[in-house]
């Protein structure tokens, strides 16, 4: 059926439904003269005859009631999923797909998801936790959260989350029998326990304050994983060196399972990103999402700031 066949359709069940032409045109906002040929091009198409017209009244043929009580549901139908759309487009509803790295979570994200769900009730979350780099154009996703090094190119990236503050850490058996790392460049003498990003095997790099600037190092990895705790566990079994994030570290660090090393030359990674397609035809519900995330990035911000100061709690 083609558009033009469809609006004839919608057109002869709104004049069966409001009992006449006029009433039809009314509704539709149309001309009467539009409505009736509308209707008679509908009835030369079907070669059938569906109203039984007078000067007075307009009734519906044997025919034509068949075809009204088939097609009403249908057209009922759509006129809800219409109505509905349009509901969305002046609240903030729908599901909002969000992909992120397992670390994002304890971080802030489970936090952030937590207070949007409850602000914006109309909205389902689907949160898929995978450290992959995801394709935002053939995914399904709305936005992913991830580091610089796995944004898309072309897209849009708001900084969201803390600073990720990054520790070298080995257990003090493993130490004791290789000695302690002075310098960026002698980690390349030490068996390296190697982040990798989900299943593609990227591993992260290690990054270094050097007295030229950034060095980064990729140390040929004895063990890998894709999971930070695991890196740690292997570290405290005195396998290697481990380069992670310093808030997965603390409960290792506090018991003295692993100690820092090199703490003069790891620096703070890029936060995290939530990076997204468009803006110009962009959902509202992710609209939403992301003016939260800037909002409740600077309140982080000020608190720092307060806390630096003296003035915070």
């Amino acid at each position: 059926m083609n558009r033009n066949s469809f609006g004839d359709v919608r057109v002869f069940v709104e004049v069966a439904r409001r009992g006449g032409f006029r009433a039809a045109a009314e509704h539709l906002k149309q001309a009467p003269a539009s409505v009736s040929e509308a209707v008679h091009r509908f009835e030369e198409r079907l070669g059938i005859k569906l109203f039984e017209r007078s000067t007075r009244s307009v009734s519906l043929t044997p025919i034509g009631e068949q075809l009204y009580a088939r097609s009403l549901p249908a057209v009922t139908e759509l006129e809800a999923a219409v109505s509905d759309l349009d509901a969305q487009r002046d609240e903030i509803a729908g599901t909002l797909r969000l992909s992120a790295p397992y670390s994002a979570g304890p971080f802030f994200l489970d936090e952030l998801v937590a207070r949007f769900s409850s602000i914006y009730p109309a909205v389902n979350v689907e949160l898929i936790y995978d450290d992959q780099k995801i394709d935002l154009m053939s995914s399904g996703i709305d936005a992913a959260i991830r580091s610089n090094t796995l944004l898309e190119p072309d897209t849009h990236a708001v900084p969201v989350g803390p600073e990720l503050k990054t520790s070298m850490v080995a257990a003090p058996n493993y130490l004791d029998r290789k000695g302690k790392p002075d310098r960026p460049d002698d980690v390349l003498q030490h068996d390296a326990i190697c982040y990798a990003f989900g299943r593609n095997g990227q591993l992260a790099p290690w990054r270094f304050d050097g007295p030229d600037g950034d060095v980064v190092i990729n140390p040929p990895p004895k063990i890998v994983a894709n999971d930070m705790r695991s890196l740690l566990h292997f570290a405290a079994r005195g396998l290697g060196l481990a380069y992670v994030y310093t808030e997965i570290a603390a409960p290792f660090l506090a018991t003295g399972a692993v100690i820092e090393v090199l703490t003069d030359h790891v620096p703070p990674l890029p936060r995290y990103s939530v990076n997204y397609r468009s803006k110009k035809h962009m959902a509202r519900r992710l609209r939403a999402f992301v003016d939260l995330a800037k909002s409740s990035d600077r309140a982080q911000r000020r608190l720092l700031m307060a806390t630096k100061s003296g003035f915070g709690a």
